[in-house]
């Protein structure tokens, strides 16, 4: 079937839900999103943001911590019930106890207010562009990385970096969540266990044994920066 060009147009747009109950914030994510060709649908309440996010199935969410009616971390939890899609935190709270709580909880991302623009697009970006990639690609590439998940092989620039398994296991971990902010509880959970979540120390060995393999300069690292008392995040 042949579409007129504007309709196709209007098909590709990425839609985003702002839930946050400052209508000068959604006026200027509103400007800048749709200057950026995507769809906005706008909650001034978390109630009206789960009405919304049900009925409009968005392809990212910006949740606002601070609502009216209720905490934006519960709703947060609700949506996580049911909506697999990115969900990036905008906060005036830049305390660890949040940001941690807020990542733990399933946010995607955390950014505080006020926040560039920029930035905030480029992270919209890279959370959208994750979601959309399959969950059964095989082989996945982050610059001169390449990760193949089934042999279990990586190479750098054609390379093959012989890994013991957990440093494999942690950076096929960090690959499969480029560009998201991993909290050390995540990633203590998910390479060691439930038991080991308050074992900082196993992390920090690991990824710094890591970076020694995969850095150009480990102590400028350019693939697995840290986010001060949050986590890392791989790049």
């Amino acid at each position: 079937m042949n579409f007129p060009k504007t309709q196709i147009w209007e098909m590709n747009k990425a839609e985003v839900l702002i839930i946050d109950d400052e209508p000068q914030i959604r006026k200027l994510l509103q400007i800048n999103l749709e200057s950026n060709d995507y769809k906005v649908v706008q909650a001034s309440t978390g109630k009206e943001g789960l009405i919304l996010s049900a009925s409009h199935a968005p392809d990212l969410i910006l949740l606002d911590i601070g609502l009216p009616d209720k905490s934006g971390h519960d709703i947060l939890k609700e949506l996580r019930e049911w909506y697999n899609k990115p969900i990036i935190i905008l906060s005036v709270q830049d305390n660890e106890i949040d940001i941690i709580s807020a990542l733990d909880n399933g946010a995607t991302d955390y950014l505080t207010k006020p926040f560039r623009t920029g930035e905030l697009l480029a992270r919209i970006r890279s959370a959208i562009k994750r979601s959309q990639n399959s969950e059964n690609d095989i082989i996945i590439t982050c610059g001169d990385i390449e990760i193949n998940l089934v042999a279990r092989i990586v190479k750098q620039n054609n390379e093959v970096i012989k890994l013991t398994s957990t440093e494999y296991n942690l950076l096929a971990l960090f690959a499969k969540n480029e560009g998201k902010v991993l909290t050390h509880q995540y990633l203590l959970r998910e390479i060691w266990g439930y038991t080991f979540q308050t074992e900082t120390q196993y992390l920090r060995v690991f990824v710094g044994t890591l970076r020694k393999k995969i850095e150009v300069n480990p102590n400028n690292p350019q693939h697995i920066i840290t986010e001060s008392g949050v986590g890392y995040r791989f790049q």
